[in-house]
């Protein structure tokens, strides 16, 4: 079994800050592409932010770009998405998947965390 498990989720007024974490274990962060995807109600889940598992490369949904970053701690087994700036559009549930090609595709990702909600009030 392939573990992920989403923190860092809250409410947060317009402008402010989150930091999301994906932990996993260490075979399937050491191996595995992570994205982040988010939900919001009534949409399709979408493309947020991917990172390699070497490299690493690194890329994101145009709406997120400038604000959103995706980073990867190999120390920690964790990878992470450093959210600013945030606009009450951002609101969602947040999923980190893993999967074994580099794509911003949900289908292509193979392991799914259970999501943390992410709520930006104006």
């Amino acid at each position: 079994q392939v573990q992920l498990v989403e923190s860092g989720g809250g409410l947060v007024q317009a402008g402010g800050s989150l930091r999301l974490a994906c932990a996993a274990s260490r075979h399937t962060f050491t191996s595995k592409t992570i994205g982040w995807f988010r939900q919001a109600p009534g949409k399709e889940r979408e493309f947020v932010a991917v990172i390699s598992r070497s490299s690493p490369s690194t890329s994101y949904a145009d709406s997120v770009k400038e604000r959103f970053t995706i980073s990867r701690d190999n120390t920690k087994n964790m990878v992470f998405l450093q959210m600013n700036s945030l606009k009450p559009e951002d609101t969602a549930v947040y999923y980190c998947a893993a999967g074994s090609t580099y794509s911003r595709t949900p289908a292509l990702y193979n392991y799914w965390g259970q999501g943390t909600q992410v709520t930006v009030s104006s």
